[in-house]
C-alpha cells in the first residue's frame, strides 16, 4: 500500500510569527493525538521571532554570543541553529507507522524535498556526508554555504519538528552561533543568491513537491 496522499494531511501556514515554546507544546499534544487517532497528519509552515534553539546534541562552546537573543533547549536532533522572520520554519508531524518505519528514509525524504522544492527555483542543493542539511556550492572554489537545516524528533513513530529554509533571514544572526557545529563554510539564503522571491513562492514549491517525494525512498535517488 502507498503512503497517504498529501490531501490526507493537514497544512496550515501561519501569518504572523510564532513564540517557539507554543510551537514546542502544540507539536507535542498534536503528534500525542495523531498517534491515538484522534487528528490528521499535519505539516505546519511558520516563522518564529528570532531566537536560537540547541538541540540534543549542542555544545555550549559553540554558542559564541549567548547574550544575543533568547536561547531554547529542544529535544529535536541537531545542535545549535538560528530561527527569525524570513526564514521558513516547516513542523512535520507525519504518522510513521502508516509511512514506513524507516528512519533513514524518512530523513533522506526531509532531504529530497527541499531539494526538490529549491530545484524549482534553479537553485542547487545538495547533501554532503557528515554535515546535515542542504548545501548549495558557491562560486568561490571549495566555498559552501547552508541553505536548509534539518532536526526532527521522532515519539512512538510520529515525527515533529522538522525542516527550515533560509528565504530572506537577517544572516548576521548566523554569526553568533557554529550552526549545526560547523565553522569551516557559511550560511545562504534564496534572496542572498539573487532570486526575488517570497515566503508564498516557496509555499508553493513545497506543495507542489511533496506528495512525489513522501511516496519514494532512497532506492528511488
Amino acid at each position: 500500500m502507498g503512503a497517504p496522499a498529501r490531501q490526507d494531511t493537514e497544512w496550515r501556514i501561519e501569518s504572523v510569527p510564532v513564540p517557539y515554546p507554543t510551537a514546542v507544546a502544540f507539536m507535542e499534544e498534536r503528534a500525542a493525538a495523531i498517534r491515538e487517532g484522534e487528528a490528521r497528519e499535519l505539516v505546519w509552515l511558520l516563522e518564529h521571532p528570532p531566537l536560537y534553539s540547541a538541540g540534543t546534541s549542542a555544545d555550549p562552546k559553540e554558542l559564541l554570543q549567548p547574550n544575543r537573543l533568547p536561547v531554547f533547549q529542544t529535544g529535536r536532533g541537531g545542535r545549535y541553529t538560528y530561527h527569525g522572520p524570513g526564514q521558513r520554519v516547516v513542523y512535520v508531524m507525519l504518522d510513521l507507522k502508516r509511512r514506513g518505519t524507516d528512519i533513514r528514509r524518512f530523513v533522506w525524504s526531509l532531504e529530497e524535498w527541499i531539494v526538490r522544492a529549491l530545484a524549482t527555483f534553479n537553485i542547487k542543493g545538495e547533501r554532503r556526508t557528515g554535515r546535515v542539511g542542504i548545501w548549495v556550492p558557491r562560486d568561490e572554489e571549495s566555498r559552501e554555504d547552508k541553505i536548509a537545516a534539518i532536526g526532527v524528533r521522532i515519539r512512538r513513530w510520529v515525527s515533529y519538528h522538522g525542516i527550515a529554509i533560509n528565504v530572506d533571514p537577517d544572516l548576521s544572526h548566523f554569526d553568533a552561533i557554529l550552526p549545526c557545529g560547523i565553522a569551516e563554510h557559511g550560511v545562504t539564503s534564496m534572496v542572498d543568491l539573487g532570486l526575488p522571491v517570497g515566503m508564498t513562492d516557496l509555499d508553493v514549491a513545497l506543495w507542489e513537491t511533496f506528495p512525489d517525494v513522501f511516496s519514494r525512498g532512497p532506492e528511488a535517488g
